[in-house]
């Protein structure tokens, strides 16, 4: 069996259900063809330079057809792959080759990338399915959002129904409070009355009787 050097788990249409799909990620680095460019172009050899400009091109198209051929396997994996560069030199060389780009997409499903293209890459497929994956759940999220609304309009009658209750039991208080200070009004008009006259409201007291006999 045929294992790629790396692959990006994905979900798969159905969910957890259907299982992952897999996106197959292969690197290249044709450093001999690359180097010999490099090389032609720093001895300013033009004929040479695209001598080994169009080698250096026919090699990634190959390694492009076999990435197609062994890891594109849908609906277990993506019906497109990542060919990975590991330099931005090598990657802007290839970018300069007319058309390289779109005949490696439109003929064998697979996409150029470099390190920071890549990464740019990966971002954009995870936002991606983030929102497949939102769209798919707006239903739910929806029937959540309406659970929420009307469990919130029932809170609502609650803490109406106690401010009624507190307002009430405030005015009550306040009542409560205005008749206290009414009869504390009424008793410090009231003046204390005379030791006499209280004596005469009080019942006698009586004095204790001795049992003994004179002698």
């Amino acid at each position: 069996a045929n294992r790629v050097e790396f692959a990006l788990r994905l979900p798969g249409r159905g969910g957890d259900q259907d299982g992952p799909v897999w996106l197959p990620i292969d690197a290249k680095f044709p450093r001999e063809d690359y180097e010999r460019l490099i090389d032609a172009q720093e001895r300013a050899d033009r004929e040479g330079a695209e001598l080994s400009a169009r080698a250096l091109e026919q090699r990634i198209r190959d390694e492009a057809r076999t990435i197609a051929a062994k890891y594109i396997a849908p609906p277990h994996t993506t019906d497109f792959g990542l060919l990975f560069v590991p330099t931005e030199g090598l990657y802007a060389e290839l970018l300069r080759r007319p058309g390289l780009v779109e005949d490696l997409q439109r003929q064998h499903r697979i996409m150029l990338a470099g390190p920071t293209t890549l990464l740019a890459l990966l971002n954009s497929l995870q936002m991606g399915f983030r929102t497949l994956a939102l769209e798919k759940r707006s239903a739910e999220v929806w029937t959540v959002l309406g659970a929420v609304k009307t469990e919130f309009s029932k809170f609502g009658d609650i803490l109406e129904k106690t401010r009624k209750k507190l307002q009430e039991a405030s005015n009550s208080i306040e009542s409560a409070e205005i008749r206290t200070r009414s009869m504390a009004r009424t008793l410090r008009r009231v003046e204390a009355l005379p030791e006499a006259e209280a004596q005469a409201l009080l019942p006698p007291t009586e004095q204790p009787t001795s049992n003994a006999n004179a002698t």
